[in-house]
């Protein structure tokens, strides 16, 4: 068959394996052999335990993505079945089960997200949406313990990292949790016979579940098919990602806006601009590289993580969303105030803490009134002590010499910026 406009087996590995994205692999020559023979149908599953995905998912996104524009089509399983139960794979306790009715507004979301990242159209490499409960929710209990259960032993589950871990806890792990691996096996399998799927990926977390997958395959048609992981996406403190695991970073950005996205890249540490970069985006990894050793050798310029937050904030929000954001965020670090735009402030109001006020409460106050108002100050003696340590639209507290607001402070007839130190903001909005 044909290779044309598909990229050699061996290509693709090499890429990812720069990248940083090879964790563990089957037969690294057999799968090489399966992508040069033809375009391979690959998957990722994505439980919709939540209404967005995080940044913990946009690796496995960006993974299919890869394969999909080196010319082999992608599968995203949106898992309306296995999110009933929840994944144990990494989890220290069990997930709080949720109802039909928000699993299916969750499954319609996350879809929506995943269309932005990949090409759902007609080519010979389109993606494919599915979900897992229109094969697994008729199949009746009996009959997937015949089917499917007789295929997988439990020394062969209770060898899994993911079971192990959670039995040595005294809480264990609930027989719903623990028949989720043969859930996710048996999708392998349908995704196998009737999409001609043969290829998994997915994080590390998840390879007890695909090599199951993989078996159960074998067994039940004798076929070979492979699986794929990447090193996870970790917070600071080591800990994954997780739509229900505490605080994270959304790809919705009615979750997490484009700001905060853009603010969290911004903030990373200097050793992990180079890893993100690499294996979060889209940009070639001998230029990923030399992004990185310009900032290695001026490091205090920030210009690694700058691109970082620009190619990740692009991505997720639309190149669009990048210039009001980086305005935003100059203002903060003290960019002139001057001809910043209203779209930049509206941004502001929405990331900055913010006090709304009528016009003629600003126009004729003190500022020391305003910056215990806005809790910058705890009382007028202290402002008025430190005023070298604050300022009204950049202008220090010292330099106004004691000068009410006038109209002329309004920025854009609705705004003035108090500041404390260099990083406490506060923005006043006038009423229209």
């Amino acid at each position: 068959m044909s290779t044309a406009g598909r990229t050699p087996g061996a290509a693709i590995l090499a890429d990812l394996e720069r990248r940083g994205l090879l964790h563990d692999l089957t037969d690294r020559a057999a799968l090489v052999e399966r992508l040069d023979a033809g375009p391979v149908h690959l998957y990722c599953g994505f439980d919709p335990t939540a209404d967005s995905l995080h940044i913990g998912n946009l690796q496995s996104i960006m993974l299919l993505r890869r394969f999909q524009d080196a010319g082999h089509p992608p599968i995203a399983l949106v898992g309306g079945a296995t999110g009933m139960i929840g994944d144990p794979s990494g989890r220290s306790e069990e997930r709080q089960f949720l109802n039909a009715e928000v699993l299916d507004a969750n499954r319609e979301a996350i879809g929506a997200q995943l269309r932005q990242f990949l090409d759902f159209g007609a080519g010979p490499a389109g993606a494919e949406l599915v979900d897992n409960r229109t094969w697994t929710e008729p199949v009746g209990v009996l009959e997937f313990l015949r089917d499917v259960g007789k295929h997988v032993t439990i020394n062969t589950m209770l060898a899994k990292d993911s079971v192990k871990s959670r039995i040595q806890r005294e809480s264990g792990i609930s027989f719903t949790e623990f028949t989720y691996m043969l859930l996710q096996a048996n999708d392998f399998l349908v995704l196998h016979r009737e999409h001609a799927c043969d290829l998994q990926v997915a994080g590390s977390d998840q390879w007890g579940n695909i090599t199951a997958g993989i078996d159960l395959v074998r067994r039940c048609t004798g076929d070979s098919v492979h699986g794929l992981t990447a090193p996870l996406i970790v917070r600071a403190d080591g800990t994954k990602f997780g739509k229900s695991e505490g605080e994270n970073i959304w790809l919705s950005p009615g979750r997490t806006s484009a700001y905060r996205l853009y603010q969290y890249f911004l903030n990373v540490v200097d050793h992990d601009v180079l890893s993100l970069l690499l294996r979060l985006t889209t940009v070639p990894v001998d230029e990923c590289v030399r992004v990185d050793e310009e900032h290695r050798a001026e490091p205090g310029r920030r210009e690694g993580q700058r691109r970082l937050a620009r190619e990740v904030t692009a991505l997720v929000h639309g190149p669009g969303a990048v210039p009001p954001v980086e305005h935003a965020a100059a203002v903060l670090f003290g960019q002139p105030i001057d001809g910043v735009d209203v779209s930049t402030f509206d941004l502001l109001a929405a990331e900055v803490p913010t006090t709304n006020m009528d016009h003629d409460d600003v126009v004729g106050a003190d500022p020391l009134d305003l910056l215990v108002t806005s809790g910058l100050a705890r009382s007028k003696g202290e402002a008025r002590k430190n005023a070298g340590g604050y300022s009204v639209n950049q202008v220090p507290l010292a330099a106004r010499d004691g000068a009410p607001l006038g109209p002329d402070d309004l920025l854009h007839g609705r705004f003035v910026l108090l500041r404390r130190g260099r990083t406490a903001h506060h923005l006043v909005v006038v009423a229209r």
